[in-house]
């Protein structure tokens, strides 16, 4: 659709002093920048970040975080350590051997697992240094790199985020662990009880009170960074032969190569648990509207934490390679770290000690992962794209994303508790993983767009500016991550991970995206021309205005041009007079959507 039809539905309101493309405004201090449809509104917040221009279809800046400054550079290494080193370290390095088929093509796996967060590191890292005084990450950074058509990108990511915002993987993995501490095997039902009871305890730790989760998160991943050095120097005391039950650690090590896959499918697979066991890297640019200066903490602290955990891995898959042999550590399933500690200690205490350093791991995964994308959704309920905005933004009355966390608890009990375990189970969790790479592959794409938008404006200073290098490899590793699932598994196309079909998660994630956009047609051109309304985003004051977010309106066709009038770009009231007529007959009175 053109963009000329686009502005007359959507409105152009010049009611600021403005600069077009072209004129030299790169240290200029005007209100709004504008570029023919699109309007880069100025903002600051109260992170001590510079001013920045969004496009003005985004959620307004929040002068002052309702949800404070508790954010420091020590917890922004372990926001992003407690995200990465959940259980992916302690469970998939058999997955990933499986699939390789050779400890020297997982180890290569885990060093371009590496380079892939670096890279999608300093992607983020750019984005954020365009708008440093939002948070919500994805959330935010789709809808300035898409803004037209309004709320299309917003909506699409919303509902993908919403239905699959579960983690319930991680809850299984920790009652696992719990299980086999107490040399118990669990039915279903119990294994499904102890996982709800631990993402039980972890929602109840974030939504009480927010600086205290946030210390806890240091204190877990402290205690999880000491036990994975623990490993890892396990690993070269194996390898001196000072273990003597494991008389030639060497043995994996000699042919490193041998039996390396080349079917298409299980290197996709590998791959995604590379993706799942990095992923995280990220996850403190969720917060950034709660660190102070975050661009100069997060490029420093967040890097660290992605040094520091590239590192662990490798360490400890050497440390795993030398202890276990090929063949059992294969077909370690999810339990890969407990047959390492069964493996090397034999003595049960010593096992029980470093299982239960595991599940403490776990556990802080589960926080960190809470925190993190309770303010991604958050921002998606500032954006006006969910229902009763009120719910997703207040911060009463702990000071915490109530809605977003209720939200997480909800999903992950029936996520755990409606499929059965084996195929359900599996498909749903594989599920997420498409979308999420075409919303990647998306936000790499449109940092170049932000790029030239901000360019035509004279926007061009930023504290962070990514190699094209790393963009670009950022890029290739989200289509291989999408194309390569569709190559058959060895045994045919019933022989993957599942029973049916073995793309079937690729299809339905493609139908979800495709039926997003029909409902959004429908939704905002197709409905509204229908009645006869025009839809506009305004700005709603939550908590007594110490929150505020954007909330879509139906306005009636006839009353399209007062409110255009009366509103700014970003859908604040301007007008001093619409107060004084809000009783009159004609006023405009909108409907929320």
């Amino acid at each position: 659709m053109a963009f000329s039809s686009l502005r007359s539905r959507f409105g152009a309101r010049p009611n600021y002093p403005v600069v077009t493309a072209g004129a030299n405004t790169s240290e200029s201090d005007v209100s709004v920048l504008r570029d023919g449809d699109f309007a880069y509104v100025r903002a600051k917040g109260g992170n001590d970040s510079q001013p920045s221009y969004q496009e003005a279809v985004g959620a307004p800046v929040e002068s002052n975080s309702p949800l404070g400054y508790n954010i420091g550079s020590i917890t922004v290494i372990f926001l992003n350590i407690n995200m990465m080193i959940g259980t992916g370290i302690f469970s998939t390095p058999g997955s990933i051997l499986g699939s390789t088929g050779s400890f020297g093509l997982a180890l290569i796996y885990w060093v371009i697992g590496f380079f892939m967060a670096a890279a999608g590191f300093a992607t983020y890292l750019e984005l954020a240094s365009y708008f440093p005084n939002r948070s919500g990450s994805e959330a935010v950074y789709l809808e300035q790199a898409y803004p037209r058509p309004r709320h299309l990108l917003p909506i699409t990511f919303a509902v993908q985020t919403v239905l699959l915002s579960f983690s319930s993987s991680n809850a299984i993995v920790l009652s696992r662990y719990l299980w086999r501490i107490a040399e118990k095997t669990p039915s279903d039902w119990q294994m499904k009880g102890v996982a709800i009871a631990a993402y039980t305890l972890a929602v109840i730790c974030v939504v009480v009170h927010n600086k205290y989760s946030l210390w806890a998160v240091n204190i877990i991943g402290i205690f999880k960074v000491i036990t994975l050095i623990f490993i890892s120097i396990t690993g070269f005391v194996i390898l001196g032969g000072h273990v003597k039950h494991i008389p030639d650690p060497n043995r994996n090590f000699r042919n490193a190569f041998e039996g390396t896959t080349n079917n298409g499918n299980d290197l996709s697979s590998a791959l995604v648990n590379i993706v799942f066991s990095y992923s995280g890297y990220a996850n403190a640019f969720n917060v950034v509207n709660e660190i102070k200066r975050p661009i100069p903490v997060i490029k420093r602290h967040g890097g660290i934490s992605v040094l520091i955990v590239a590192i662990l891995y490798m360490l400890c898959n050497i440390a795993y390679f030398a202890a276990v042999s090929k063949e059992e550590f294969a077909s370690s399933g999810q339990i890969a770290a407990s047959i390492f500690f069964t493996t090397v200690f034999r003595s049960r205490g010593a096992q029980t000690a470093l299982n239960v350093l595991v599940l403490l791991s776990a556990f802080g995964n589960l926080l960190a992962v809470l925190i993190g994308s309770s303010r991604m959704i958050r921002e998606i309920g500032r954006q006006g794209v969910l229902p009763y905005p009120n719910f997703w933004v207040s911060t009463k009355p702990f000071g915490t994303p109530l809605g977003p966390y209720l939200l997480k608890w909800v999903m992950t009990f029936i996520m755990i508790v409606a499929p059965p375990a084996g195929d359900a189970f599996t498909f749903v969790v594989s599920l997420n993983t498409y979308p999420s790479a075409m919303f990647h592959f998306a936000l790499a794409i449109g940092l170049y767009l932000i790029r030239y938008r901000h360019k035509r404006v004279g926007h061009t200073k930023t504290d962070f500016r990514a190699w094209h290098v790393s963009i670009v490899f950022f890029i290739l590793v989200q289509i291989f991550v999408l194309a390569m699932p569709w190559y058959p598994p060895k045994g045919g196309p019933y022989a993957g991970d599942v029973s049916f079909w073995y793309a079937t998660y690729c299809v339905v994630g493609i139908a979800i995206m495709i039926i997003c956009g029909l409902y959004y047609v429908f939704w905002l051109y197709v409905l509204p021309k229908w009645k006869g309304y025009a839809v506009r985003a305004e700005v709603l004051d939550v908590d007594d205005g110490q929150a505020i977010s954007h909330r879509l309106v139906r306005i009636p066709l006839d009353e399209v041009e007062r409110w255009d009038a009366e509103h700014d770009d970003s859908g604040k009231l301007v007008s001093s007079s619409s107060a004084a007529k809000s009783d009159e007959p004609d006023a405009p009175n909108p409907e929320k959507v």
